[in-house]
């Protein structure tokens, strides 16, 4: 009765613990929340500067005036583009969408870091992608594996990634630049969380330094102003961005016009990088929170690296485990886990966890982390 792709479809672990953790008393590493406390919320005069005619149908595209403050903020990451080349979309998911659409059918090759944002694998496996790894280390692909890899697309979270919070050099995302230059795979480089950067700005975009590669840059404001906005954005080659405006056409026409009119005075008043400076200072304080904790309560059962952005600390148990057991575990104790098996496009042996440090209050951090250490063997 249904179309064949059903069968390949799945729930999102983190969908079904997040269900599970929002039971009182129920602490949660598990989703990449941002901090309830630094939800942005829109002043009365940013409301009253709202366009008269929001209430109306809007253009695909997005409202113009936003897709070209995103082009300016494109632009002084050294993305070279304009307003036309920029489709605004509901969060980061609807772009990962509409790419896959795009670019994945039965059995094309998707080359993705390993392991990766588990929302993408989602929607690549629905459409019935292949994946295909590549030789990593501690910052990610490395750009001589290129040469012996046949994909279609390209999918890489280089800055912060989700799960495991690394973020690739200059060096290396110059070098990628130049590998996928000789290659006829698009990049698709996903960034939600460069502004969410602890010690200075990211590296610049690995598209930024493409001189030939068909590319997708995607951002969300998810995470420096609200989830709850639902909106993110599209970059996209020009030979890219038609295509991709009438897919999104034909999922839902546009996206909500009283949440763009919204983020687009906040970027033009600067209340977004005032808003992302405020919150910077908490979220470095729960994440030095979390590796404190890390120390005291689970000190060699794991290894992880201090992340210097993002969301997440990436544990690597140092004793084999069972993580899925080790979820069920925890969520009897009162604590939401993330297992890292869960991001893995290939299963893989090595037992791993990833754990969101920004949602919890700072005794939380402490009480959570002092659980999953009892926990571990």
């Amino acid at each position: 009765m249904f179309a064949a792709r059903i069968n390949r479809l799945t729930s999102s672990l983190v969908r079904d613990i997040l269900a599970a953790a929002s039971k009182p008393g129920v602490i949660s590493f598990a989703g990449g929340l941002p901090a309830s406390e630094a939800l942005f919320r829109p002043s009365q005069e940013v409301l009253n500067q709202l366009p008269d005619d929001i209430w109306q149908y809007g253009q695909t595209e997005g409202e113009p005036v936003l897709r070209e403050q995103v082009a300016i903020r494109a632009r002084q990451l050294g993305i070279a583009c304009t307003a036309e080349q920029v489709l605004i979309v509901n969060g980061s998911q609807q772009g990962i969408d509409l790419v896959s659409k795009l670019m994945v059918d039965e059995g094309s090759r998707v080359l993705t870091e390993s392991p990766t944002y588990l929302a993408a694998l989602q929607v690549f496996r629905l459409f019935g992608a292949e994946f295909v790894g590549a030789p990593q280390d501690e910052e990610g692909i490395l750009p001589e594996a290129l040469a012996q890899l046949d994909a279609r697309l390209a999918y890489l979270v280089p800055t912060f990634q989700n799960p495991t919070g690394h973020c690739y050099s200059t060096a290396r995302r110059k070098a990628l630049a130049r590998a996928f230059d000789l290659h006829s795979m698009v990049v698709f480089e996903d960034d939600p969380y460069r502004d969410l950067s602890f010690d200075g700005p990211a590296p610049a975009p690995i598209v930024g330094h493409l001189e030939k590669a068909l590319w997708v840059y995607q951002g969300s404001f998810s995470k420096t102003l609200a989830p709850g906005l639902r909106l993110g954005y599209l970059i996209a080659h020009p030979e890219l961005i038609q295509a991709l405006t009438r897919l999104k056409q034909a999922a839902d026409l546009h996206s909500n016009r009283l949440s763009q009119a919204i983020v687009a005075q906040v970027l033009i008043d600067g209340s977004l990088d005032q808003h992302v400076a405020s919150v910077l200072p908490r979220y470095r304080q729960k994440r030095d929170a979390m590796h404190a904790s890390l120390q005291r309560h689970v000190g060699s059962k794991a290894r992880w690296d201090v992340p210097v952005g993002g969301l997440f600390f990436w544990l690597e148990l140092t004793e084999a485990q069972d993580t899925m057991l080790l979820m069920e575990k925890a969520l009897a104790a009162g604590l939401a886990i993330m297992p890292g098996a869960a991001f893995d496009p290939v299963p893989k042996t090595a037992a791993t966890l990833r754990l969101n440090f920004s949602h919890s209050s700072l005794a939380q951090i402490e009480q959570g982390v002092r659980v999953l250490a009892s926990l571990l063997t």
